[in-house]
């Protein structure tokens, strides 16, 4: 069957709308089709309803209508739909709702299926994909396809494998070399986690990123390599950790962990990991044996490694006098 408008799926309320579409399908709408007409139904003692776990209802907005497939349980909406539910906002090409029996006679909605320019926006970040899944069980939302990208005021995340965010934790994975970009700074690892946390005004916003495998910081002025990384938002420091490598220019650092100032994009390499805690730049506990390496290369711009001063140009070797 095929309904027309919105339709609200309320955790109290009942799918008022689409059972009245399908009413009215049922009536006059397949009627109208060249094929013999299906005998139309006896009427509902009780209206079908779609209930989903949750306290706010999701409103689903179709402009081309529904389809609703009661044996494979159900609703499709082609052409174009819209999910809300509260901040949180829905849209695709095609949006299926699948629901289940519950104990009281009733449907309950378990999963959302979007494809087609999917893109899942909740207060100012915006989460675009291929394709996506929410459960709602879990409250957690995945996208895949192409052009996986999370944008935020400030950041823009990208990802090759898929994009997650898990509501009720307030926290999003990235994963398949995931890049967190800002334009004075990015981070780059096999795996990226996003903690949120809402701030005075009960905005929420980006708060820590974990990073994990081939870990990858640049600045304007270095490049930091790890294996692991912690980035603090708040306060704009970094910790790398496992095999870290700290180059500018030419010069290189190599240590068990490094202390990372985004503000000024300067690195300190740390003798040992810090204990857990809040990150840091300050120096770890003593060293317990590890040793910090470093590879500095001269200055080749005059004789000797000494800088040229304003102006002067380097005599040829060979031509300098006795």
């Amino acid at each position: 069957m095929r309904a027309s408008g919105k339709a609200m799926f309320g955790k109290s309320g009942l799918l008022a709308s689409m059972a009245l579409g399908l009413i009215l399908a049922a009536g006059t709408g397949f009627a109208q089709q060249a094929v013999a007409p299906a005998p139309v139904p006896a009427p509902q003692t009780t209206t079908p309803s779609l209930e989903i776990g949750g306290s706010k209802p999701i409103e689903v907005d179709a402009p081309a209508g529904f389809e609703y497939h009661d044996k494979l349980q159900v609703a499709i909406a082609r052409g174009g739909a819209t999910a809300t539910q509260g901040d949180m906002v829905l849209t695709a090409e095609t949006l299926a709702a699948y629901f289940r029996k519950t104990g009281n006679g009733g449907n309950e909605v378990y999963r959302l299926l979007a494809e087609g320019n999917v893109q899942l926006k909740n207060g100012d970040r915006t989460a675009h994909g291929s394709r996506a899944i929410y459960d709602l069980d879990k409250s957690v939302a995945v996208l895949t396809g192409d052009g996986l990208r999370l944008t935020t005021p400030n950041e823009t995340v990208t990802a090759r494998d898929s994009l997650e965010y898990w509501r009720d934790q307030e926290l999003a994975v990235a994963r398949g070399d995931a890049l967190a970009a800002r334009p004075q700074d990015r981070i780059r690892a096999d795996r990226l986690v996003a903690l949120l946390a809402r701030d005075a005004q009960n905005k929420l916003g980006l708060s820590r990123v974990d990073a994990d495998g081939g870990v990858v910081i640049t600045t304007k002025s270095e490049t930091a390599r790890g294996d692991k990384g912690t980035y603090d938002l708040d306060s704009e420091q970094a910790l790398l950790t496992g095999n870290v490598r700290v180059t500018r220019g030419q010069n290189q650092l190599n240590g068990p962990a490094a202390a990372v100032d985004l503000r000024s994009g300067i690195s300190r390499i740390l003798s040992q990991v810090p204990g857990s805690g809040p990150v840091t730049a300050q120096p770890a506990a003593p060293a317990t044996g590890e040793r910090v390496k470093g590879l500095f290369i001269p200055n080749r711009q005059g004789e000797g490694g000494v800088p040229q001063q304003p102006g002067q140009t380097a005599a040829p070797k060979g031509s300098e006098k006795p």
